[in-house]
């Protein structure tokens, strides 16, 4: 046997580096889903990932889907909804194939198929969205008794917004007078403050006073 060459002594067991890098999972993707007891609708879910980096977010999004509904191998969505635009998306375990729509696709809604299973169209919360508002969109989207595609759900919650914004605008102008901000017109009655419904499309109608 031929003795162990260099000055020092020979590595620890535990000094010497992994033969394999260890894999780390990605986060957990923020995903909510239709129930699958009910039918299909223009989308059957929401996923709302932390970045626009397509290439960072998918691997926890299929990892997700190919643990309870068959492994994703294709991917299609609208060209414009993502900063860059592979053909070849490298997951956890294999590479998912991705199309890109300029057209005729609706560009707040990314499509996954998983082969020989089916195909999920889900909204994407953009990255940046309030969690309030997220939590809003997600929990339409999964909603069986909403049929509204991915831009329609956006929309309902940005009028949903405006309405919320100037029913506070109201309030803040009604206040500002009260303290003296502005006279009241003399002949103008007295009355108490106004109740306003402001119709969520997302949820039920409620009141704001």
């Amino acid at each position: 046997m031929n003795p162990p060459t260099g000055t020092g002594p020979p590595p620890r067991a535990g000094d010497r580096a992994p033969a394999h890098p260890e894999r780390t999972s990605p986060r957990p993707a923020r995903l909510a889903l239709r129930p699958p007891t009910f039918p299909p609708g223009p989308v059957c879910g929401a996923w709302w990932p932390r970045t626009d980096d397509l290439m960072t977010e998918l691997p926890a999004l299929t990892e997700a889907f190919d643990a309870t509904r068959g492994r994703v191998s294709r991917m299609a969505s609208h060209r414009d909804t993502w900063p860059a635009a592979p053909c070849d998306l490298p997951v956890i375990g294999h590479t998912v194939k991705a199309a890109w729509f300029a057209s005729g696709f609706d560009p707040h809604m990314i499509r996954l198929f998983s082969y020989g299973v089916g195909r999920w169209d889900l909204l994407v919360v953009p990255p940046r969205t309030e969690t309030a508002t997220a939590a809003r969109l997600m929990a339409a989207a999964a909603d069986p008794a909403l049929h509204l595609t991915a831009s329609e759900l956006l929309a309902a919650e940005r009028r949903l917004h405006a309405e919320d914004e100037a029913v506070r605008e109201q309030g803040q102008m009604e206040q500002w007078e009260d303290e003296g901000g502005a006279p009241r017109r003399p002949s103008a009655p007295l009355s108490p403050p106004a109740t306003v419904t402001v119709r969520d499309p997302l949820f039920a109608s409620r009141q704001i006073r």
